[in-house]
């Protein structure tokens, strides 16, 4: 491992001793600062600092910190967030301790890709069918977003692939070529062709790795188009990818395994075979297709329009089972903006809503090492998701932005056994109470402003919660929901040289719905009582040398703190009482610092630590999984040659070679509950930009 390292960086010294250019001002990096980003989310149209709303934004350069395998390192340099991956490819995501109840995958979150639901009617997202090089910036809303985004408790992704019309015909191309340890290799290309009122792109991509543990293998392949087309009063988008995802599922093993061989897949015991023996796997094959209008009306008023389907194929081979399903997804949304004539931001009043519709065949089999023996269920399951929203903003004064919005869910499930014989459609409708959204904007100065929030949350149980892996159906399971409440301040001091982002909140959930297993190891789900969800962030930036004209480099520090000493309520299994027990899997504390190098030559370095407490592992704080300390680090160097640029760069992960588990399977069976993730590792690469 320590040669392979030292072989990279020996390399990528040697490719920039024979730099005969120099470079100029960079293609990659080339972003505003935050507090002059204009931000999309809740249609506010305002700069961030002016939002009256708990927000992050990530950019191109923030995900340039880190290896072009995974936007995870990224998300996680915001506060409030933690993404996880128990294996390559096996993501999980979260916001505010919503990781209560994704075991696997991601639910409770809701996420758009280019302003199109990606989260299907199920409540289920399959990020991991997207490549980092389809993401240009994200916007996260965290809390309740209930006012425009339907159903949620978690929080909102936005993710977004910004392709910019240009004055006159232009034909842009770009590759990136990644490799690194345990078999990594990535490959990224695009084609850009862009006038005043076309633009397309089309991108190919793959990526392959052999996993750092056994049973983890990853095979990801994929094509995407997207264009868009303006006249005078409309502006179409469209956009279709195909992604063959094919990745390996290690499994949880217990903190004994960890300690003597961390490269472990999931063992045999006498009852269940191993990972491999199974052959324990996930293939996803998905095409997606999406279309959306921007039409002005006038200055006045805009209606925006959007539809999409999508079809996904999904076999997964597991321990005690071999699941086929078959899923055909549809959505569409509108909103009728309508806002003041003489001012655009006095005052704005929108109504829009969404409806999305899920068909799963789901059918599931015994696993005979990998292949499908004798069908234990074959099952369809209707999902309709659908809701109606208004938001109202007036700013009455120059200092105070005011928002309002209210709107109204609703999640049927239809499920049919067709193996049973003349069993009826049973249906499970779930309506939420009305949930409202309320907040405020004061600018104590012209650059810090003072927010309020005041929220309802409503999230009804996903499709693997009220149909999970034991087949059968929990048409009793209730839906979340609780009030969020939260003040915060940002902006910037000191003439920009810090930019600061603070909020406390105070959620109160009732009806968590919490994970359990039987004594095979086949999950389902429950609500388990209420949970006390208090906390703090924090966001401190520092331009410790500013970018200038003057100065030949720059220099920025950030600082990203989440304080989450969640707790559960009247939760009781049993005779077992866990009243005032620690929140299953989400840390206590999560402290994050970041500092970026910049050099007009073309030179960058960043190095970035990941400070994590302990976690609590089961519901009864019995087990906890060990804090870490994980750093990475990063250095490019930019170069052009006429109008080319070419970057090249090499990075580490994991610096300290900490041993520690970067997703943990809660409540697990057989005290399996650690996903080991890898050691010291490196990787290098170049990005080639022609135009």
């Amino acid at each position: 491992m320590h040669s392979l390292v030292l072989k990279m960086i020996s390399f990528f010294v040697l490719m920039l001793s024979c730099n005969i250019m120099k470079a100029q001002d960079t293609l990659f990096n080339n972003d505003l600062p935050l507090k002059d980003v204009v931000v999309t989310a809740f249609n506010a149209r305002v700069k961030w600092k002016e939002t009256p709303a708990a927000l992050s934004i990530l950019n191109k350069k923030a995900f340039m910190q880190f290896s072009p395998a995974s936007i995870l390192p990224a998300l996680n340099l915001v506060s409030g967030v933690r993404m996880e991956e128990r294996s390559p490819g096996s993501y999980r995501l979260s916001v505010r301790g919503s990781l209560l109840r994704s075991p696997f995958g991601i639910r409770n979150v809701k996420v758009y890709w280019n302003n199109i639901p990606f989260s299907d009617a199920t409540g289920n997202t399959y990020l991991n069918l997207i490549d980092p090089s389809l993401i240009s910036q994200v916007e996260i809303a965290k809390g309740p977003a209930s006012s425009m985004y339907g159903a949620g408790t978690g929080g909102v992704f936005l993710f977004n692939q910004d392709i910019p019309f240009s004055q006159e015909q232009k034909q842009t191309a770009s590759l990136a070529l990644t490799g690194g340890s345990f078999g990594y290799n990535q490959q990224q290309f695009q084609l850009i062709n862009s006038n005043a009122r076309f633009v397309s792109s089309l991108q190919l991509h793959r990526l392959q790795s052999d996993g750092y543990r056994d049973q983890s293998n990853l095979n990801r392949t994929g094509i995407a188009w997207h264009s868009a087309f303006k006249t005078d009063q409309h502006q179409f988008k469209s956009a279709i990818f195909y992604t063959h995802l094919n990745y390996q599922t290690p499994g949880g093993i217990t903190s004994a395994q960890m300690l003597v061989n961390p490269r472990l897949s999931r063992q045999a015991t006498p009852t269940l075979p191993s990972a491999i023996e199974q052959k324990a796997s996930i293939q996803n094959n998905t095409i997606w297709v999406g279309i959306q209008d921007d039409y002005q009306i006038n200055q006045q008023q805009i209606i925006k329009s959007f539809v999409s389907f999508n079809h996904t194929n999904f076999t997964n081979p597991f321990i005690t089972n071999y699941e086929k399903r078959n899923e055909l997804n549809l959505s569409a949304g509108i909103q009728w903006v309508i806002q003041s004539k003489l001012n655009t931001n006095q005052w704005k009043w929108m109504i829009g809503s969404e409806y999305l519709v899920n068909e799963s065949a789901i059918k599931n089999y015994t696993n005979n090492r990998g292949v499908a023996g004798v069908i234990q269920a074959d099952d369809i399951v209707y999902t309709r998701q659908g809701f109606v929203f208004s938001q109202w903003s007036f700013k009455p004064t120059q200092k105070l932005l005011l928002n309002a919005g209210i709107s109204l869910n609703q999640q049927v499930y239809e499920f049919k056994s067709l193996l049973a014989i003349n069993q009826p459609l049973l249906s499970r409708k779930i309506q939420s109470p009305i949930s409202p959204r309320f907040t405020l904007n004061y600018s104590l100065t012209s650059n810090l402003n003072l927010y309020g929030i005041i929220a309802r949350g409503f999230s009804a149980p996903s499709l693997a919660e009220i149909r999970p892996s034991d087949g059968n159906f929990y048409p009793s399971l209730n839906a979340e929901q609780g009030w969020n409440t939260e003040i915060g301040i940002k902006g910037n001091l000191f003439r920009d040289q810090v930019l600061i982002d603070f909020s406390v909140y105070s959620f109160q959930l009732n009806n968590a719905i919490v994970r359990r297993n039987d004594l095979i190891g086949n999950e389902y789900f429950i609500n388990a009582g209420a949970t006390n969800q208090n906390g703090l962030e924090l966001m401190i930036k520092y331009l410790l040398v500013p970018p200038s004209k003057e100065s030949n480099y720059s220099i920025d520090f950030t600082n990203s703190f989440s304080y989450q000493p969640y707790q559960f309520t009247n939760y009781q299994q049993g005779n077992s009482v866990f009243d005032g027990n620690p929140i299953t899997g989400v840390p206590k504390y999560i402290w994050v610092s970041s500092l970026n190098f910049a050099h007009k030559k073309g030179w960058a370095f960043n190095i970035n630590a990941n400070l994590t407490s302990r976690i609590s592992l089961n519901d009864a704080a019995t087990v906890y999984a060990d804090g870490y300390e994980l750093v990475q680090a990063k250095l490019s160097k930019q170069l052009k040659w006429k109008q080319q640029f070419f970057q090249l760069f090499a990075g580490v992960d994991n610096l300290f070679n900490q041993t520690y588990s970067l997703g943990n399977d809660i409540n697990a069976v057989g005290n399996r509950y650690f996903n080991p993730a890898p050691l010291r590792n490196g990787y290098m690469g170049i990005r080639i930009n022609l135009q």
